[in-house]
Order: structure tokens, then C-alpha cells, then sequence
């Protein structure tokens, strides 16, 4: 069962529906801030998400693609393009997508980006393709430098009381559209700022289970360093 959708873009699932004994919301927290730590510990989003999408077994093949959101135009706010480093009459593009893997949107992201920043087969790419930008600009061996990270879900808070009404002991926990908001600068490895990008994850991040070698990997940085690597190489 799927929602319709405005605009062009993939459709978000039912809504993800966790146990709600508390060893769930348990670990639902911890996968949570395992999410954050891990945006803000690798320079790609699109590295974490494409171990995140295999670690929890998401699809058959962990994949990261990115489905353009047509017709949305957001104007940089002021102290933003100040962040992204961009002089006040420097062309600033806008690219909305859905970062999928499988059929589950893990997350919707705004970006704005330094076109002049780039390179022109950057750009194409950005334009005609369904890569990730971080894929795309893998070349150029940026950083992240994250400027907020804040949880929009609360999985140990109580749920809603209706009036006169408690909630039944251990009822389902229903996960809402988006979870985590992640805002970071991606920098050059001279620290010229590029692009500026709002993350919303969504609930699906929660869907899955951990697969059993995968708690090794979590503690290990190198395989998602590897997968960064292959990135590079993808789009060289």
C-alpha cells in the first residue's frame, strides 16, 4: 500500500510499525543515533546509506539511487549561502531528491550547489542521471562538516493520551514520515565549500533487522571507507 504523491518522486510506503515493549524503543533509539553518528563520522551520505541499506537487509541489492523531485524550487536563505561560501551574485543551483534504495525512500534531501564549483561532467551527470551527488562528486575527495543534527521521532517518549484515555501497555510503536534532520557543508580538500544539504531521513531507516555479521562492521570503519573508495572509482 503506497501514498500518491504530488510530484514527481517515488511514494513512501505504509507507515513502519515497531513492537512497542520498551527493548523496541530501546532499539530504536540506539539505531537512531548509530544513523547520526554515522552521517557525521564519513564525508557520503550515500556510503552510509548504502551500508545501512545492507546491514538491515532493506533489499536484495543495496543500491543507492536518487529519484528526482520535479517542480520544487527552494530559495538559499542569506546566512546560508554565507555557509555554502557563495558570493551574492554567484549562480547557486537547487536539486530536490529521494535517496531509494530498492523500492524504500531512506531519505529526502535538498541541495544547493556551486555549479562553477564542479566539473562539467559533474554537472551532466547531476542533470541526466539518477547518481547520488555524493557519488557524482566522489573526485573530488570532500569532507562534511555537519552544521545541525536533530531527531524529529522520540521512540522512549509515552505516545499521544487521548483525553480520559491511556494507552494500552505495549502497543504498537507507529514511526513517522521522517525521523532525523542532518544540514551539512561539503568541502573541498582545501576547504572551498560546495554544496549545502538538508537531509530528511525517513521512518523506513527503522525497517529491517540487523544482520548477524554486521555488528562487526559497525565497530570497523574501513568497509565503509572501501565503499567510498568504490564510489570514486564509479564515477571517474
Amino acid at each position: 500500500m503506497a501514498l500518491a504523491l504530488g510530484m514527481t518522486g517515488q511514494a513512501f510506503a505504509a507507515p513502519v510499525v515497531l513492537p512497542g515493549d520498551e527493548r523496541s524503543r530501546i532499539e530504536a533509539r540506539a539505531r537512531l543515533e548509530a544513523l547520526r553518528l554515522n552521517l557525521q563520522s564519513y564525508p557520503s551520505a550515500t556510503t552510509v546509506l548504502r551500508v545501512w541499506c545492507e546491514d538491515y537487509g532493506l533489499a536484495p541489492e543495496p543500491r543507492i539511487r536518487a529519484i528526482p523531485v520535479i517542480g520544487v524550487d527552494k530559495p538559499l536563505r542569506p546566512e546560508d549561502r554565507v555557509a555554502l561560501g557563495a558570493a551574492p551574485d554567484e549562480e547557486v543551483r537547487y536539486r530536490r531528491v529521494q535517496l531509494a534504495c530498492g523500492e524504500r525512500v531512506l531519505s529526502e534531501a535538498d541541495n544547493w550547489y556551486r555549479p562553477g564549483q564542479l566539473t562539467p561532467e559533474m554537472i551532466q551527470a547531476l542533470e541526466t542521471t539518477d547518481t547520488p551527488f555524493g557519488a557524482v562528486v566522489a573526485p573530488l575527495r570532500f569532507t562534511r562538516r555537519t552544521l545541525s543534527s536533530r531527531l524529529m521521532f522520540q521512540p522512549m517518549a509515552d505516545p499521544p493520551r487521548r483525553l480520559f484515555r491511556r494507552p494500552a501497555p505495549n502497543a504498537p510503536l507507529i514511526v513517522p514520515p521522517h525521523v532525523l534532520e542532518h544540514r551539512a557543508v561539503l568541502l573541498k580538500p582545501d576547504g572551498t565549500p560546495f554544496s549545502l544539504v538538508v537531509e530528511n531521513y525517513t521512518g523506513e531507516v527503522l525497517a529491517g533487522q540487523l544482520r548477524p555479521d554486521a555488528e562487526a562492521l559497525a565497530e570497523d570503519p574501513a568497509p565503509a571507507a572501501d565503499a567510498e573508495a568504490r564510489d570514486a572509482e564509479a564515477v571517474e
